[in-house]
C-alpha cells in the first residue's frame, strides 16, 4: 500500500474515533442531561464521520487500488493536494460550525473540500478506463 494511502486511511480512522467520541457525548447528554452546549458538536460530529472518515477512507483505498497504466502512478501531487485540502476543509468547517459567528470560515472550508474533490478527481480520472482500453 502506498504511503499516501496509508496516511489517508490512518487519518480516516482518527476521524472515526473522534466522531464516535463526539457522538457518544451527544448521545449520553440525550439520556442524562449534563451539558446543553454539547449539542453544538453535532455538525462537527457529522462532518468528521461523513467527510473525515467515509470520504477520506474511500479516497485512500481508491488511490491504492485504481489500476495504473504504466509502471508508476501519475499526478501524485493532485492526490496529495486532495488529502491536504480535504483535511484543511474539515478543520475549517468544524471550527466555523462550532463557533456560529464564524460562518464565513465554514464557507471557506466547504470550498476547500470541493477543491479536494476536484484535485483527487484530477488524479484518478486518467486511471479509469473502459475494459480493454489502454
Amino acid at each position: 500500500m502506498p504511503s499516501l494511502s496509508q496516511w489517508m486511511v490512518r487519518a480516516s480512522l482518527l476521524y472515526l474515533g473522534a466522531g464516535f467520541t463526539l457522538g457518544a457525548l451527544i448521545l449520553f447528554d440525550k439520556g442524562v442531561p449534563y451539558e446543553p452546549d454539547v449539542w453544538r458538536f453535532l455538525p462537527l460530529h457529522i462532518e468528521m464521520l461523513i467527510l473525515g472518515w467515509m470520504v477520506q477512507l474511500a479516497m485512500g483505498i481508491a488511490y491504492w487500488i485504481l489500476p495504473r497504466f504504466g509502471t508508476q502512478r501519475r499526478k501524485i501531487p493532485f492526490a496529495s493536494l486532495g488529502f491536504l485540502t480535504l483535511n484543511l476543509g474539515i478543520l475549517l468547517v468544524g471550527i466555523g460550525t462550532w463557533q456560529q459567528s464564524w460562518t464565513d470560515l465554514a464557507l471557506v472550508g466547504r470550498i476547500a473540500e470541493l477543491g479536494a474533490a476536484a484535485a483527487f478527481v484530477g488524479h484518478a480520472w486518467p486511471r479509469v478506463k473502459a475494459p480493454g482500453v489502454r
